[in-house]
């Protein structure tokens, strides 16, 4: 993104269709091996990930995983088909070396006083895994390590040993950010100008410098400047990385092969449609000649339980693709095949592909690819509007935006915790703007369900030909191949993820003809077969024409009505990244990432700079937020009451954002076809842009996200009163009872009716139960309203609670700017305030499953009046009154009449719990804090 104002692998991954590079072969990169504490992925159907984390506050502050330091020398095996990581590095800055090149990269060499770094790491991720600087996530420190340190190239050096030399060596690699001149045992292979952008992959072979024993390879990787370089940059999003993300972020691998290599493997997919009963598979590989003799290549393979295998004849150093397909082999050609549905819709199978070329009966190569079957339209509607249907059926997008760790460490336990949090939310999709995660994120998402929409960067050089005059200079001759290899490079990358459903070529801009036609060109060259967008904003490009998106804001303060509206950032057609902006963190992070100063300069000066929001003029203050907060809530009187303000009003508006576009997905006049909110989580530790934190903690903005995104759900419309069921349940639902009850806030009942027969068809469909009165006689101005859903039997299915006013938020549409929509006057929710304390008991007991506990809380308004307890809040804590996260919870922060109890249960990874006895914390808006046992 972002916001700013709008003029207007695999192993054996596939060879990227772009020329060599002087010794060079560019092509997509991967092999999954994490770059922390290596831990597999829990397996499949685990509800969170079971490997044991570092028994620290999760995540540790200095980030999700502290690096692995350089084992030593990595042992390379003879074996054919081979590809094995570097383990790691040393590193050390050229201004501290004066030795040659030639001698830094000689086996032997005494790098003495480098550091030591992980196989994929920045620069300065290393330096603070070797506790060279202090905690960059905590206050301001991040300004204490100095960025002239990072302005001249570093060296990164690693050993590795072969035994055989007479096999053919490559070295197979991307993720330099930003170039990097390579050396081989004392030679240059390759120079800065060949190996630059991050996503280029690159293949040198090296088998003619090949020693038996040590061997050295080295990058002299150079500094990175976004504006100039292909590469990442972090935009409005968080302080950018002194270092600027200099380093080496992906694996280097060192393949071994016979004299025939296997590339670009992968299954193009065909499924019918819209009867799922048949699907067919085509082979597709390339079988590359490396050595100076002709030769007779047996490629092998098997899918779905079909074998089938082909000669193919060679010339010396000659290429061909070989493909299987239905029409030669029938097998691939499947009957009832297994179908890939994003979480919610269905299943996730996932099928493997195994490939293999001999010569002459001695194996060469091997490669193996999974993938799953799955269909993805993303068609305009008669609104213009980009519309997806998975399998085809049609769903909404509810998606959120990605951010990496901000020094892009990869933990895959941290990843996949928070993809399950995705799916705890009840959201589809993750936007991936640029910052383009490893493979095992696609492997992740491909096993949890969640759809990915990734794609390239505003803001920087990504658009730096079509955005004008805004950052992002101008491009080069040079740029437009970097551009093609990276468009190459990621495409082959990712097709055969079932979890990736487009490729966004651009994001505030549209691409120019010539840059569309090489992205567009890369594209098919790599059999890609999803909707290509050109902008995730309202722009075009000549041959794919209009995006179907918008990018209209808002990226601040709106209320929570302003969902509703047609217009703007409202619900109707594809909003592509949108909040309200700030997002206040729990207390309990707050207090970890800032000083005592920083958090009362937090609560009693709007007008200060926020260093923990955006380097960004326009989004470093909270004074946009802290005035509605104030004008709707009132004054805050506290840190305490300031955080509690905020969790209350996030709460509301975040779940005023899904739930418009929700109701508003079925319409028949401009419909709201997808919305991604801005952003799902941060890359540090941020006062905006989040709905979980960097410790994933959870707050107003999760839970509101979650009880939005229910599977059956009833909710109030702002714009209108109307009270809507929607059903985002495959299956329709009948007999429901819908009741709507009104209070002041001391509980005084004054407006209460249910409708019986209730039915709405599944899939996303919604039906209004009924609508409010204009008025109601003796409500205050600031009332509750509490909707309870039944179904036929009785049993509450939903629940939900407002705090409403009758006097309105006024929206100044005349005045829209391009990141927010000003308020003139704001609801009186004042009221709130005189709420009398309501007791609530907790009794809460735990099961332990061994990786994982389940603790269950029952919570009760024991009150003898009126008054409700209001936004109850249950945090599940150590013995120190620590967070214990991640955490998923079936529903929190709930509202409970007297009398009123609700059961509701914490799933989490028994070694969070870092050995104590676990503990439930309970407070809320008018309920006095407390901490009962729970073991």
């Amino acid at each position: 993104m972002s916001p700013r104002p709008a003029p207007g692998h695999r192993l054996a991954a596939a060879t990227a269709l772009v020329g060599l590079i002087g010794t060079l072969t560019t092509t997509a990169w991967a092999d999954p091996r994490d770059r922390g504490t290596h831990r597999d992925p829990a397996p499949h159907g685990h509800a969170m990930a079971t490997a044991t984390r570092t028994p620290a506050h999760a995540p540790s502050p200095a980030g999700p995983a502290r690096a692995r330091s350089h084992s030593g020398v990595t042992r390379v095996p003879s074996s054919a088909g081979s590809a094995t990581p570097l383990s790691g590095y040393t590193i050390q800055s050229t201004a501290k070396v004066s030795d040659s090149a030639a001698a830094v990269s000689s086996p032997g060499y005494p790098a003495k006083g480098w550091y030591p770094a992980g196989p994929r790491s920045t620069v300065l991720a290393a330096l603070l895994a070797d506790g060279v600087y202090p905690d960059p996530f905590h206050s301001t420190d991040q300004q204490r390590i100095p960025r002239a340190d990072f302005q001249v190239p570093w060296w990164y050096r690693s050993d590795f040993t072969v035994e055989d030399t007479g096999r053919r060596t490559h070295l197979d690699f991307s993720g330099v950010i930003s170039a990097a001149d390579v050396y081989v045992n004392g030679h240059q292979v390759a120079k800065s100008a060949e190996v630059t952008g991050v996503y280029p992959r690159h293949e040198i072979d090296i088998t003619s410098l090949m020693k038996a024993g040590t061997n050295t390879v080295a990058f002299r990787v150079q500094p990175n400047e976004p504006t100039r370089n292909l590469s990442m940059s972090w935009l409005d999003w968080l302080q950018p990385p002194p270092d600027r993300n200099m380093g080496l972020v992906r694996d280097v691998l060192v393949r071994r092969d016979g004299p025939v290599a296997l590339r670009d493997t992968h299954v193009v997919t065909r499924l019918a449609v819209p009867s799922l009963a048949t699907a067919e598979l085509t082979v597709r590989a390339q079988v590359r000649n490396d050595s100076a003799a002709a030769v007779t290549a047996e490629v092998s393979g098997g899918v779905a339980g079909t074998r089938f295998t082909r000669s193919v004849p060679l010339a010396a150093h000659e290429s061909k693709t070989v493909t299987f397909s239905p029409a030669d082999t029938p097998g691939l050609r499947l009957a009832s095949p297994k179908v890939w549905w994003p979480a919610g819709m269905g299943s996730q199978p996932l099928y493997a592909l195994d490939l293999s070329v001999s010569v002459a009966g001695a194996l060469s190569d091997t490669a193996r690819e999974t993938f799953g079957i799955r269909d993805v339209q993303a068609p305009l509607n008669s609104d213009g509007a980009r519309t997806y249907l998975i399998n085809g059926r049609r769903l909404l997008i509810k998606g959120g935006g990605w951010s990496p760790d901000e020094f892009l460490r990869w933990d895959p336990v941290y990843a996949e915790d928070r993809l399950e949090y995705a799916v705890d939310l009840g959201l589809n999709t993750i936007r991936l703007e640029g910052h383009l995660e490893p493979d095992e994120f696609f492997d992740l998402a491909d096993r949890h369900g969640v759809l990915t929409l990734p794609g390239w960067e505003c803001c920087d050089k990504w658009e730096g030909q079509v955005n004008g005059s805004e950052a992002g200079e101008k491009w080069t001759a040079a740029d437009y191949p970097v551009a093609k290899a990276s468009m190459a490079a990621e495409a082959a990358r990712l097709r055969d993820h079932p979890s990736v459903i487009s490729f966004l070529i651009g994001s505030d801009f549209a691409p120019d003809a010539t840059i569309e036609k090489n992205y567009l060109d890369a594209l098919r060259a790599a059999d890609w077969t999803l909707p290509v967008i050109p902008a995730a904003s309202d722009k075009s490009a000549p041959q794919l024409g209009s995006s179907g998106m918008k990018m209209t804001g808002p990226y601040d303060w709106v209320p929570p009505g302003y969902w509703y509206a047609k217009r703007e950032g409202g619900a109707t057609g594809f909003n592509s990244e949108t909040s309200a902006g700030p997002d206040i963190p729990t207390l309990d992070t707050l207090r970890r990432m800032l000083t005592p100063a920083e958090l009362e300069t937090l609560w009693k000066n709007p007008d200060a700079q926020q260093y923990h929001r955006s380097p960004s003029p326009t989004f470093n203050t909270l004074k946009l937020y802290d005035a509605a907060l104030t004008g709707r809530y009132g004054a805050p009187t506290s840190l305490a009451d300031y955080v509690r303000k905020a969790q209350l009003a996030q709460y509301e508006n975040v779940r005023a954002q899904y739930e418009a576009y929700a109701r508003n997905a079925t319409d028949a006049v401009k419909p709201s076809t997808g919305v991604v909110y801005w952003m799902f989580n941060s890359g540090w530790t941020s006062l905006h842009w989040q709905l979980l934190d960097r410790y994933l903690d959870q707050g107003g903005a999760y839970f509101g996200a979650k009880k939005a995104n229910e599977p059956l759900h009833v909710q109030y419309s702002y714009d209108d009163r109307s009270v809507a069921v929607v059903n985002n349940q495959n299956g329709s639902a009948a007999g429901l009872a819908a009741r709507a009850t009104l209070f002041n806030p001391d509980g005084t009942q004054k407006y209460d009716r249910t409708v019986t027969g209730v039915g709405v068809d599944g899939g996303g469909a919604h039906a209004t139960a009924l609508t409010l009165p204009s008025s109601v006689s003796g409500l205050s101005s600031t009332y509750l309203l509490r909707l309870v859903l039944t179904d036929a039997g009785g049993k509450e299915v939903s629940r939900n609670v407002y705090w409403l006013s009758s006097k309105a938020d006024t929206l100044d549409w005349a005045h829209t700017d391009w990141y927010y929509t000003p308020t003139t006057s704001y609801a009186d929710l004042k009221g709130l305030t005189s709420m009398a304390k309501a007791p609530v008991t907790a009794t809460a007991s735990t099961t332990d499953s061994g990786a994982m506990s389940t603790t269950t809380v029952t919570v009760r308004n024991t009150g003898s009046g009126t008054t409700p307890s209001l936004f109850t809040d249950v945090h599940l804590v150590d013995a120190q009154n620590r967070p214990v996260l991640p955490v998923r919870w079936s529903d929190n922060e709930v509202g409970l009449w007297p009398g009123e109890s609700t059961t509701l249960t914490a799933t989490y990874r028994t070694s969070d719990l870092r050995g104590s006895a676990p503990r439930v914390r309970v407070s809320g808006w008018n309920t006095p804090e407390q901490t009962v046992p729970a073991g």
